[in-house]
């Protein structure tokens, strides 16, 4: 896929692999095998924008963000930063300008230290200064996520778990960055503080210019919150596009089983795809040739058991993998309908 100037992050052919042990023999000769976790990922992320990486678990996604984060070094491929290669970069200029919130605030927050202490450590670290200037910049991190002065000398088990998760993006925000990894930000939150908290991410993205790196299994969350989609499968990407194009019109039958999974909180409205993902997803160990999904795919042949498909460009923007994906041209997500609701008689 192309890249331009206002791309803030782009990886180019990205993998990593984990190696394997060769059992209790350490001259053993057997082959030596690896995870394939995430395997040779394109992908760009616009300044002041989100892509979210969406996928079954399994799919590479967190992997990818970590990898991304620099938290594991990749086995090989390109991350580049506002056009500068990230793994050139110190760690310090690294953590500048990317940042992370994790799934779970219960175990990312150190539960001995307070709220001020947790959002001005990267503070200290990585821009540094005087007390004041440090708690200037803490309570204005804590102020823009909704947290209160108060709050601010509490400790995490004195909090509610929305409140710990706001903890958690200010601290992310506090040193200033340009991008923000979300790794499932809301999937450990109740229903109705996970809208609180993408609400606050969406206003915090519009007054900070932050961009975002989306990791989440919600298409729901990833339709709400993102601009760019992009689908993984036992670590390839196998469709990426505008989010609205993708949502309303996926071409890879991988993405349309997604969809078609994925409940719909209107009780009038229903699937219209009777589709379902039958089998496990792929070996990372020992994946299927050719296309990866091809042994749980409805339209696989005998071409997909022998060749990768290339992403290709169906639309402008919207890059699909899949050899026949002519044959999804015709479906359609968004013709879900609530029907006609008559009035009773004599009304």
């Amino acid at each position: 896929m192309a890249n331009d100037s206002n791309d803030l992050l782009v990886t180019r052919d990205l993998k990593k692999y984990f190696p394997l042990r060769r059992g209790l023999n350490p001259f053993s000769r057997a082959e030596r095998r690896f995870v394939k976790a995430v395997d040779g990922v394109s992908i760009s992320i616009p300044r002041g924008k989100t892509v979210a990486i969406v996928g079954e678990s399994g799919c590479g996604k967190t992997t990818l963000a970590r990898t991304v984060a620099q938290l594991i070094t990749p086995t090989s491929g390109q991350i580049l930063l506002d056009g500068r290669d990230m793994l050139t970069l110190g760690r310090k200029e690294v953590y500048k300008n990317v940042q992370i919130v994790f799934q779970d605030p219960d175990s990312s927050l150190d539960p001995r230290k307070t709220i001020a202490d947790t959002v001005g450590e990267p503070v200290r670290g990585l821009i540094g200064g005087n007390r004041r200037s440090v708690e200037e910049r803490v309570m204005r991190s804590l102020a823009a996520v909704g947290l209160s002065e108060e709050q601010a000398n509490r400790i995490p088990k004195q909090l509610s778990g929305g409140q710990r998760q706001r903890v958690a993006i200010a601290r992310a925000i506090s040193p200033s960055p340009k991008l923000l990894i979300l790794d499932e930000p809301t999937s450990a939150l109740d229903a109705s503080v996970q809208a609180q908290i993408l609400r606050l991410l969406i206003e915090l993205q519009n007054q900070f210019g932050l961009s975002y790196m989306l990791i989440t299994h919600n298409i729901s969350v990833a339709q709400y919150l993102s601009d760019v989609v992009a689908v993984m499968y036992a670590g390839h990407l196998v469709e990426y596009g505008p989010t609205k194009v993708v949502m309303a019109r996926p071409r890879h039958p991988y993405t349309i089983t997604l969809m078609n999974a994925a409940p719909i909180a209107n009780p009038w409205k229903r699937n219209l795809l009777n589709i379902e993902i039958k089998g496990e997803v792929a070996s990372a160990i020992n994946p299927p040739t050719g296309c990866r999904f091809n042994p749980r795919c409805l339209y696989a042949e005998g071409v997909c058991q022998k060749v990768d498909p290339p992403l290709e460009e169906v639309a402008p923007g919207h890059l699909v993998a899949c050899h026949f994906k002519e044959k999804t041209v015709s479906v359609r997500i968004d013709g879900r309908t609530p029907p006609a609701i008559e009035a009773p008689q004599g009304s």
